[in-house]
This record gives C-alpha cells, structure tokens and sequence, in this order.
C-alpha cells in the first residue's frame, strides 16, 4: 500500500513538473512581454507598458531613446527615426512616477548606452509625491536578478497573453512596436471636445504659497539627476510637454500659478547645471497652446504636435537655459494670469473663428 501511494504521490509530481516545463517553456517561446527578445517570427501584442517595457527597454537598440507618460505615448519611433536620423524607441509609462521611470531607464542604461534620451518632464507628475506609486511594476522584470525570471515564466497572466499572442497572429491583428500604445488615432482632436472633457473649476479663494510643490519637485528631480550624473556621455534633452491653454485656466483658477511656475523654475535650475543637459519648455509656447484645435481634453495633443514638437527639439527651438529661464517664466506669467480665458466658452468667439479658418 505504502508503495502504490509512492508511486502515485512520484507520478503525480513528476506530472505537475512536467506542466510546469511546458508552461515556462511557451512562455520563453512566446515571450509576451518580449523580455527575453523581440519575435522575428510573428508579431507582437502590446497590451500593458509597465509589463512590457522592460523588454523594450533592453531588447530594441536605440541611439535615441523617448520616454514619458500618455504625453508622449503618440510619437512613433519611425518619426523621431527620421527627425533625429538615428535608430529610436518610444518607451512610455501612462500616469507614470519617477521611480517607474527609473526602473525602465535602470534596465535600458544595463542594455545599451543610447547617444540622446528625450524625457518629456511632464507637469503634472514632477510636482506630485510617490504616494499614488503602486506594485503595478513586476519587480522581476526590471531588477538585474535572473533567479527571480521564475515569476514570470511560470505565471497564469503570461501564459494567457502567450496563447493570445499566437492567436491574434493567426487572426492578424498584431501590433507593430511603432504603433504600439498609440492611441491617438481614435480621437477628436477638436476645441469642442477639448472643452468637453474639461472640468473648469471654482475659483480658489486664496493662492497657493510658492514653495508649495518644492519638497516633491527636489524628490522627483533627484532621481532624474541620477541618471545625468551615472552617464555623462549620453544627452539628456528634457522637454515640458504642451498641455492646452485650459491647464492654465486650471492653474490660475485654482491660485496654483506662481507654484507651478516655481516648479519650472526649480527645474530649470537644477537641470540645466549639467553639461549633458538641454531643456525646452513647450508648456509655455503660445502657438501650440492656445490652439484647442491640437487637444482632445485639457492637456493631451495630437500626434500632429509631436511631430511638430520634434522638428522644433531637432532645430533647437524654445531651448530654455540660465540666461532667459526667469524672462521667459515672468513673460509667460503675464501672458497666462491675464489671458481672456472666458472666450473659449463664448459661443460668438468660436463662430468668429470657424469663419477665420473655413478653408
């Protein structure tokens, strides 16, 4: 009796070894999160950027590389390709924090040493603490531990997205990693549905102080300057993306305008004391912004804008440095407090300006 259940208990175990195997070996095969390669064989499916870019992080060589949040989720590599000339990847962390952005830049410097990373500093996440940051990271896909891989070969959610993977190829519905994340295609990029998918607030009764945002900025900054310091031959361009001129009705509405420009200017500052550093400050071009034509809400653009947006980094236009940061942030402070904002809600302005722009 003893001896049956032995061999039962061994088969049984020799059995779930066996499922196991099969299990981590389709996952490698497949590679869904494209970790161990980028397939030759069939296309990608790109369903989730905090699992898979660290695969495209190490796996895509790129002397230029792009990295941000849903701001910049719609520039195509093909594009910075052909701005830049050089090889190029979008890496891209939707409502990302530093410390994400850090472990994607931490496997990309382990891979390669790219000539240029464009990091679009983007507003709304520099000025905000890490206490929103969740586990949504797979730790064993980021760190340097290939002991750990196991969490992820033998893992129910990969071994779904592998079979999805092969099924969508056979349906032919994968993805290119140039298209891949974009979203901008299914969109309105209109001012009425800017308008629409803003929530204009109450005025504040009071401002905020100017130091508001200064303990988070230094936080989020610090990470950034260890990525300059650890690689003094790469170029670090940083740019702040164009949200709408409907932010800066949020800010000024809200009392937050002297804060945020204390943010940029604590930027500007700290940044631009490194050699390997070049700083364009987008959020504050007025051609771009007042144009509610390039948005679908209060701060996204169109792809139209990223690529105007490149040709502007490559020309190396609206460079911020030491000499014009304060002119330039006290002009635009001017522009933005008395901007007539209540026109975008005028229904003769917008008539006045369907006529101007029939053609």
């Amino acid at each position: 009796m003893k001896q049956a259940y032995r061999r039962w208990v061994c088969g049984l175990l020799a059995c779930l070894a066996a499922l196991l195997a099969v299990c981590g070996a389709v996952v490698y095969a497949v590679d869904p999160c494209l970790y161990y390669r980028v397939p030759d064989q069939w296309q990608p499916v790109l369903f989730n950027e905090r699992y898979q870019m660290a695969g495209l992080a190490k796996n895509v060589e790129a002397d230029t590389v792009l990295v941000g949040t849903s701001m910049a989720a719609n520039y195509r590599a093909s594009w910075i390709e052909e701005t830049f000339g050089t090889s190029a990847v979008r890496l891209t962390i939707p409502d990302g924090y530093y410390s994400e952005f850090d472990q994607v830049l931490g496997v990309l410097f382990r891979a390669q040493d790219p000539e240029r990373v464009i990091f679009g500093l983007d507003v709304n996440t520099l000025i905000r603490d890490e206490s929103g940051v969740t586990a949504a990271m797979p730790e064993y896909l980021y760190n340097a531990n290939p002991l750990d891989d196991i969490q992820y070969l033998l893992n129910k959610d990969t071994l779904y997205y592998s079979a999805y993977t092969l099924l969508s190829n056979r349906w032919g519905e994968g993805d290119t990693i140039d298209e891949g994340f974009t979203w901008d295609k299914d969109q309105w990029w209109n001012h009425m549905s800017a308008l629409a998918n803003y929530d204009r607030p109450e005025i504040a009764g009071e401002e905020l102080p100017s130091d508001t945002y200064q303990d988070n900025v230094a936080a989020n900054l610090a990470v950034a300057e260890g990525w300059i310091r650890e690689h003094p031959e790469t170029e670090f361009d940083f740019f702040l993306p164009p949200y709408s001129m409907l932010f800066w009705d949020k800010v000024t509405r809200e009392g937050r305008v002297d804060a945020v420009l204390a943010a940029i200017r604590q930027a500007g500052e700290t940044l631009l004391q490194y050699d390997n550093v070049r700083l364009y400050g987008y959020l504050m071009d007025a051609d771009i912004v007042t144009d509610l034509d390039n948005y679908c809400d209060y701060i996204h653009h169109s792809g139209e804008v990223c690529r105007e947006i490149l040709a502007m980094l490559r020309a190396d236009e609206g460079r911020l440095t030491e000499e014009n940061l304060e002119e330039t942030l006290a002009s635009w402070r001017e522009f933005v407090v008395h901007y007539d904002y209540d026109k975008f809600w005028d229904e003769d302005f917008w008539t006045r300006w369907n006529a101007e722009h029939a053609a």
